[in-house]
């Protein structure tokens, strides 16, 4: 939950279907498409992009659609170059050439429902991954919804700094506000395979709990995943002691920020998401404090702040006040050079 993010170069909710940036070493691929499974049973309505392609219109039709929602996203000079690219991405996500007949293109929604779904995109700012229902993130492809927040590309350097940990395969992680389960879904990925891993996502959200373990079911992860709903901590009661790592993304924008807001932020990400209190560091000192009691010796942190002197406060606090608690506290930048994470190991 970035604060820099909200304003360029830091944050690029909406710019890029998938970050566009040089992998890192750690990262195991490009990201591929979603997996071939069949959508899970769950009570979540189906995104978007998984539904049937059980509509059908003329290519004339569909050719006027994209001339009016052109139109409409160039009506728009700030953010024109955006939707363009959101525009490809949405035609892409909701129709498909016919198999048998040229003239006719198949579609997942009625053709009255892209229209009104544009407008919403368009007029409204609503953001195009609760359109569609999906973020590409990593090598995934995340269900989201609206109350659910959308993971952000640098968010992904946490899952490369879990890669780094020796032996991070056998161990039980846990990801404290796993939203969407994001990470918790990449780091179980990682563990496929016969090890002793597992993850913990938990989250104190009812909605965030279900999308979450949508995920987990659609990437087949159900014997590496275990999603838990409650407030940080409170889930983890019989693992004190036993985590060989922590890894979270918590709320941090200082409350007075929240009005400042991109419209696609303030508007429609969850609050609860976001709001890390006065400073910001309301959620980030509660896990500071909790670390300790849940981390077996040597079991590893990292976890996202607002950005440098957030992070550089968070791990001064850690390396003084709990130095005997703690070692290896370091900052670590994100893509822009932004030092965006605080990681360590319990001593």
């Amino acid at each position: 939950m970035l604060s820099s993010r909200f304003s360029p170069p830091h944050f690029l909710p909406f710019s890029s279907r998938h970050f566009v940036r040089p992998f890192s070493s750690l990262s195991p691929s490009p990201p591929q498409p979603p997996p071939t499974i069949s959508p899970p049973p769950s009570s979540l309505p189906l995104p978007l992009f998984l539904r049937p392609l059980s509509h059908s219109t003329s290519l004339s039709s569909l050719l006027s659609f994209h001339n009016w929602a052109k139109a409409q996203s160039l009506s728009q000079p700030s953010l024109s170059s955006d939707l363009l690219r959101q525009l490809s991405w949405f035609l892409q996500d909701t129709t498909s050439p016919h198999p048998t007949h040229p003239s006719t293109a198949l579609l997942r929604t009625e053709l009255d429902e892209l229209y009104s779904l544009w407008t919403q995109r368009v007029q409204k700012r609503k953001p195009f991954q609760y359109i569609v229902g999906c973020e590409h993130w990593r090598d995934l492809v995340l269900v989201v919804q609206e109350g659910v927040l959308i993971p952000r590309p640098e968010t992904e350097i946490l899952v490369d700094l879990v890669q780094e940990v020796e032996g991070f395969r056998d161990g039980v992680w846990v990801d404290l506000g796993t939203g969407s389960g994001a990470l918790a879904v990449a780091i179980g990925k990682m563990m496929e395979g016969d090890n002793a891993g597992r993850v913990l996502g938990i989250d104190i959200s009812p909605t965030a709990v279900e999308v979450a373990r949508f995920n987990v079911r659609r990437y087949g992860l159900e014997g590496k995943v275990e999603i838990r709903q409650g407030a940080w901590f409170e889930p983890l009661e019989g693992l004190k002691g036993k985590v060989t790592g922590i890894v979270s993304n918590p709320p941090y924008i200082p409350s007075s920020d929240l009005p400042g807001l991109q419209p696609e932020v303030g508007w429609y990400e969850p609050r609860l998401a976001l709001d890390g209190g006065n400073d910001g560091t309301d959620h980030l000192l509660h896990i500071c404090e909790g670390l300790a009691a849940v981390l077996k010796p040597g079991g590893f942190f990292a976890f996202e702040t607002n950005g440098d002197k957030q992070s550089e406060f968070l791990a001064n606090l850690l390396s003084t006040k709990w130095r005997q608690l703690f070692q290896k506290v370091k900052v670590v930048s994100d893509y822009y050079g932004v030092k965006r994470f605080v990681i360590g190991y319990r001593s």
